[in-house]
């Protein structure tokens, strides 16, 4: 297995080089690219105040999001794309996280070098912050492409964070038994074979998540907030990773920005590999990472 790897550099290059090495493949890439929103972001800092107080003031720029137009968007995800289906386990999945401005078309674009097939659906982000302007009406959710090389994708659901509570209707009308341990049930029976579902153990996700919050604008005052505009919450990541992965996989992000994705596969046990081309990600990844205990090789790409 491959060393924990944090390197600086251009996503695709390294993504090439990475692959040249022959070091082995990734079990799940999860990739949160800028979303081409036409401006610059810059990361907050924390500013001691008196009587132990701290307010949030701005800091350098962390990355720039303007393209000039969705063409070359587009150029700048293609060979990312590219490169990580060709690290991919053939069990392994890529998550690409967007919104409305360019999951469509990125979405064409991974049909391309997945192929259709390789589509296994999206998921539906509802962060629930966002400005409620009074032009049309506000777009509240983001959206999370999921790819397959394989016919055999992993996929999991064997863990709390993963599951969510039946609906009231239906425990009313379905779960009328109690079991000994006063455990509520209901028995379905499938092609001649029963299964037992239990009221407290929830059923699998669907696909719209609204109960991850995001983070409360990227506050450094926050203890999980590290100041990165755009910064996803460990719980959200956590719930990707469990349900794409099993300990011992690989996770690579190769636009990691505050590295959220490295520092929970390997709180989870996996080994991780993570690359950005803004120093102000590198330097705040590699503080976080260390601050969590992880060992890792840091890499600066030529």
């Amino acid at each position: 297995m491959p060393s924990n790897v944090l390197a600086y550099g251009d996503a695709a290059s390294w993504l090439r080089r990475w692959a040249a090495t022959g070091a082995g493949p990734v079990h799940l890439c999860y990739v949160d690219p800028p979303f081409n929103v036409g401006a610059a972001f810059a990361a907050r800092t924390r500013k001691q105040q008196g009587r132990g107080r701290a307010t949030k003031q701005s800091g350098p720029v962390a990355y720039d999001d303007r393209w000039g137009g969705i063409n070359r968007f587009l150029a700048l995800l293609e060979p990312c794309i590219q490169g990580i289906h060709a690290l991919l386990d053939q069990r392994g999945q890529l998550w690409l996280h967007l919104d409305h401005r360019t999951v469509h078309e990125a979405k064409v674009l991974c049909d391309r070098t997945f192929g259709r097939t390789g589509f296994r659906g999206e998921v539906v982000w509802v962060p629930g912050n966002g400005a409620r302007g009074n032009i049309g009406f506000p777009v509240t959710h983001q959206t999370i492409l999921v790819y397959a090389k394989g016919p055999s994708a992993r996929w999991r659901s064997d863990h709390p964070l993963l599951r969510e509570p039946y609906a009231d209707t239906s425990l009313q009308m379905h779960f009328r038994y109690v079991d000994e341990s006063g455990r509520r049930y209901r028995d379905r029976t499938i092609n001649g074979k029963t299964y037992r579902y239990y009221a407290d153990e929830g059923r699998r996700l669907g696909s719209v998540w609204t109960d991850i919050p995001a983070m409360v604008a990227n506050t450094p005052i926050h203890a999980e907030g590290t100041g990165y505009p755009t910064q996803k919450p460990e719980k959200l990541l956590e719930r990707i990773v469990r349900m794409a992965s099993v300990e011992g996989d690989t996770i690579c992000d190769p636009m990691c920005g505050s590295g959220t994705t490295l520092v929970v596969a390997g709180s989870l046990d996996r080994h991780f590999l993570g690359c950005d081309s803004s120093p102000v990600a590198i330097e705040l990844a590699s503080r976080r990472l260390r601050n969590a205990g992880l060992a890792f090789d840091l890499h600066a790409e030529g």
